[in-house]
């Protein structure tokens, strides 16, 4: 018969705890070595009975369970699986703790037969996420990286206070003007102006003023 696979569980309701352990005491190739409800004495414990899976809150005084993920990854690195059992279930919550390096994540109004599976699921090396979950939390991820993925054009990169600098070169008026209006030194508005055309790729005064004047940023002539 092949070795227990054993788990230790981190949730600060002791109900929750309870069923837990009523739950996996059912399967024969798993053993609860060891609980806690507490962050800071999980990690404690860990460090002496180093389990194959850890089943772990989010949400526990002291400390939250995105730290003792953390902490686990980088004691333990990929050795023990995790697997979050949350009653979070926004992308926001999902994405933090699979970037902390969770295994898996399963919804706490999620069924026993859901959860067993889980818990196989991580253990057999597979990650998981409640299907109920999943569409959205996908949804939110493509989203996200979509963001991050869009350059920003040059107007977008450009400071509020180079925006400033830029009107009033385009404006006319020279570098010592530009500082007693901003009241900012000559040096600084030198290295605005530096940045805007480094930004902008152009080399002259004649093509940051047209920049500016395209962008609306000029004062109406009456």
């Amino acid at each position: 018969m092949a070795p227990k696979k054993t788990i230790f569980i981190v949730e600060d309701h002791q109900l929750f705890r309870d069923g837990l352990k009523a739950m996996l005491s059912g399967d024969q190739l798993l053993e609860v070595i060891g609980e806690s409800a507490d962050g800071h004495e999980a990690l404690r414990s860990l460090q002496r009975n180093k389990p194959d899976l850890v089943l772990l809150d989010l949400t526990m005084p002291r400390i939250d369970g995105y730290s003792v993920l953390h902490e686990i990854r980088r004691v333990f690195a990929d050795t023990v699986k995790v697997l979050v059992l949350s009653i979070h279930d926004s992308d926001y919550f999902v994405l933090k703790a699979f970037e902390e390096g969770a295994d898996g994540y399963c919804v706490k109004d999620s069924s026993l037969a859901e959860l067993r599976l889980a818990v196989r699921s991580v253990l057999d090396g597979k990650r998981y996420i409640s299907p109920g979950i999943a569409e959205h939390v996908l949804a939110g991820y493509i989203e996200n990286n979509s963001r991050k993925l869009k350059p920003k054009s040059a107007w977008d990169s450009i400071t509020l206070r180079e925006k400033e600098v830029l009107k009033l070169i385009g404006e006319g008026y020279t570098n010592k003007q530009i500082g007693e209006m901003l009241n900012i030194s000559t040096k600084t508005v030198e290295k605005h102006r530096s940045s805007v055309m480094k930004k902008l790729d152009v080399r002259n005064a004649a093509a940051l003023a047209a920049y500016a004047a395209e962008k609306g940023l000029l004062a109406t002539k009456r």
